[in-house]
């Protein structure tokens, strides 16, 4: 089953997938929000078009742990992502995965302009490498 990992924001939808062994997240191209139906409809197609069993949408969370402002807007977010594209969605913690991707992109030496548009995709992978990594932890500390 493959993966959909999403970093959400207010402008742009951060949007990754995993292979069908749910091992690594690959980036796709970063979405441009519009309205909200149409990026609903969008990700409804992709979910359908990948076959996507699951979604994984970063949730930001305060250092502290406590939600802030973003962090509601990304619940809403998800309750109408779940009613539109007929999978479970996944709240994964993303403190830090848009800074790191930042980090990332500069360590690359890539342009400041080039980074605006990576870094949405690069914050989607991390969010989305990050559940699958978990996810493989728990089974491997299950397991022994």
């Amino acid at each position: 089953m493959r993966i959909l990992g999403i970093d959400y924001g207010s402008k742009r939808l951060g949007v990754s997938l995993s292979d069908e062994d749910e091992i690594l997240a690959s980036p796709l191209p970063v979405h441009i929000r519009t309205r909200l139906a149409e990026d609903l409809s969008f990700l409804a197609h992709l979910t359908h078009d990948q076959k996507v069993g699951r979604i994984v949408l970063g949730l930001p969370l305060n250092m502290n742990g406590s939600q802030g402002e973003m962090a509601r807007a990304v619940q809403e977010f998800a309750d109408e992502l779940r009613h539109a594209c007929k999978v479970p969605v996944i709240l994964f913690d993303e403190r830090l995965t848009t800074s790191e991707a930042e980090r990332v992109l500069i360590q690359a030496d890539i342009s400041r302009k080039k980074r605006k548009n990576l870094r949405d995709g690069l914050a989607a992978v991390l969010i989305l490498q990050g559940y699958l990594d978990s996810q493989r932890a728990r089974i491997e500390d299950h397991d022994t």
